[in-house]
């Protein structure tokens, strides 16, 4: 279920792990408020390079900026993560590097109108054609695509709840 949490509404002064985080928060509170008795899991994935967010582009030429921004270098990608249930909140924040190869204008431009990077924090999806966009990495993948499954888990465990299959 969507958070109706407005992201423009974080403090602009915390650091970005702490920005990913409360983002995580309120949008896991915003939705526990409906489901009182639930397990409820709010997420926030930034993009951080040379300290700026860079959120979801507006438009195709933001999208061309950001790329062209993270081409050839190293950014951090934070996503916070926050479980609640009853009133129990439990959270945590996982930080990746991610490391692009050098882009050509022409890439860009192919990236862009596959539509993929539209909706897409830092305008790319590392588990879709993005994939071809990195160089390396280092630290969690599925933080990269946006939920860190083993922090999630370790939250999870907190609450009784093993999420290992048997």
């Amino acid at each position: 279920m969507p958070s109706g949490f407005d992201e423009a509404l974080v403090p602009k002064e915390l650091a970005p792990p702490d920005h990913a985080l409360h983002s995580a928060r309120m949008k896991a509170r915003d939705v526990a408020e409906s489901f009182p008795h639930s397990i409820v899991i709010g997420a926030d994935t930034i993009v951080v390079i040379d300290e700026a967010i860079l959120g979801k582009p507006s438009d195709t030429v933001e999208a061309a900026k950001m790329l062209r921004l993270l081409s050839g270098r190293t950014h951090l990608v934070y996503t916070g993560i926050s479980v609640v249930c009853d009133g129990i909140e439990r959270s945590d924040v996982e930080s990746t590097e991610v490391t692009f190869r050098q882009l050509t204008d022409e890439m860009i431009s192919r990236y862009i109108a596959s539509g993929e990077p539209m909706d897409k924090a830092g305008a790319y999806a590392i588990q879709g054609k993005g994939a071809v966009l990195i160089k390396s990495m280092c630290g969690c993948y599925p933080n990269v695509v946006g939920l860190p499954i083993y922090k999630l888990s370790l939250l999870l465990s907190e609450f009784g709840i093993e999420p290992l299959c048997e």
